[in-house]
């Protein structure tokens, strides 16, 4: 059933998400989604400007995925 849901969750199109709605989409905290970019167990961000980085909405949705398994 949890994967039915999060197939309906997959945009057609890949975007970057913002550290706020990474933390919505995972229930994860800020300081876990660093942890787990440092010990290499969550997606790198991409600096998008000098004062803004984003996530891969299609790698955080695959580490959703795994998640699950």
């Amino acid at each position: 059933m949890q994967n039915d849901w999060l197939n309906t969750m997959k945009f057609t199109a890949d975007r970057f998400l913002r550290l706020p709605e990474v933390m919505r989409l995972t229930g994860l905290s800020k300081a876990t989604i660093y942890r787990g970019m440092r010990d290499g167990k969550f997606p790198r961000n991409t600096r998008l400007s000098t004062r803004c980085v984003g996530w891969s909405s299609t790698a955080v949705h695959a580490w959703m995925e795994r998640r699950l398994e």
